[in-house]
This record gives C-alpha cells, structure tokens and sequence, in this order.
C-alpha cells in the first residue's frame, strides 16, 4: 500500500470500530429493556417470598425470553468483531508508522549517497 492510502484505510477502520460500538450499545439497550421487565415480572409476583425466589424468577424468565438468548448472541459476536476490527485497526496504524520510518531513511540514503558522491567530486 502507497504511504498516501493509509491516513483513508485508517479512518475506514477507526469508523467500522464506532459502527460495531454503536451496534453493540443498541444490543445492550435491548437486553436493559429485556431484563427490566423480567426484573418487573419477579417483583411483582405475588406467590415469591424472598429476593432468593425473585432472582431464581428472574433467571427463569431470562432464560425463557428468545428475544434475550437472541441479542446475547448478537452481543457476543459483536464485541468479538469489535476487537477483530481494533486489531486490525492497530495493524494498519503499525504499517503506517512502518512505512514512514522507511521512507523517512530512505531519504536520508539518498542525501547520504549524493553528500558522498559531493564529497569525491563525482
């Protein structure tokens, strides 16, 4: 890749890792509401005696709610495709810093070299 091409190829990076945050925030959103009901289901459940039988009402209902299971899934394989994409992101800022080290000392061979070349006269 030209040294011109990274700056473009990092954004693009840096804007994918914001896309997977805001996706994985919308998912999060989701499972608050989620639990929030099966947290309102348990406490008012008139046959629960204490916070032991409302947390194991809570769990039940958690475990039972498709739409729960769906978007802990979806959490999962996003925060995993989120660090995939930081990884990835921090490559393609180590390349850059790469590149420009050797661009940077191959201009210096070059002023070296003509210096040189100055210095015996050719």
């Amino acid at each position: 890749m030209q040294l011109s091409h990274y700056p473009g190829a990092i954004a693009e990076a840096a804007q994918r890792v914001n896309e997977l945050d805001s996706e994985i925030m919308a998912v999060q959103q989701l499972l608050n509401r989620v639990e929030g009901n099966a947290d309102r289901i348990s406490a008012f459940d008139i046959d629960l005696k204490n916070d032991a039988q409302r947390r194991s009402r809570r769990f039940e209902v958690l475990l039972t709610d498709r739409e729960y299971q769906t978007a802990t899934n979806t959490l999962m394989r996003l925060t995993a495709e989120k660090a995939n994409a930081l990884a990835h992101l921090e490559y393609l800022r180590n390349q850059f810093s790469v590149a420009k080290l050797e661009t940077r000392r191959a201009i210096a061979q070059q002023l070296t070299d003509f210096e040189s070349r100055e210095l015996v006269g050719l």
